[in-house]
């Protein structure tokens, strides 16, 4: 397994592996409507490249034959870190990528102190990763994403 930190180069690879995974992964979640409108306004090249000139780093987690997850952070203050986004292929789910992915990112972090994120609430899998990681719920959030949508999130806190 690698992980690197993707170049702005790579967008293409970020915006073709979240279409793949969210197409897997969120139809019982959220409806295809939905889907197809937050990967529209979060995945787009141009949104992706905003990001990136936003100050989000994106990580590439692949291994000898193809990419299969991504993540993105920011920084919010010394120590202190977003995690935006974090995916694997559901096709290698429970493999222990996802801890190898996760430990290889914020292990590398100076002075790590608190990670926070965002997780639709019915989304058990993700939720239950992250308390295996040592989040808990910080407070419960609804988050207006336009068009009628809202993402019904938890807001969870990792403290080192």
């Amino acid at each position: 397994m690698q992980v690197r930190e993707a170049q702005p180069t790579e967008i293409p690879i970020i915006n073709a592996l979240a279409r793949k995974i969210w197409m897997d992964h969120y139809p019982s979640i959220i409806s295809m409507d939905q889907i197809e409108y937050m990967l529209e306004k979060m995945y787009s090249e141009a949104a992706l490249q905003q990001q990136i000139t936003d100050g989000n780093r994106f990580f590439i987690l692949s291994d000898e034959h193809a990419d299969l997850g991504y993540l993105s952070i920011s920084q919010t203050g010394e120590g202190n870190y977003f995690l935006h986004k974090f995916y694997i292929d559901t096709q290698h789910h429970r493999k222990g990528l996802g801890h190898f992915f996760f430990d290889s990112v914020f292990n590398a972090l100076p002075y790590l102190k608190t990670i926070r994120l965002t997780v639709n609430r019915t989304n058990l899998k993700a939720i239950n990763f992250y308390f295996k990681k040592g989040f808990t719920i910080e407070e419960v959030k609804d988050f207006d994403i336009g068009n009628n949508y809202f993402m019904n999130d938890f807001v969870m806190l990792y403290k080192k």
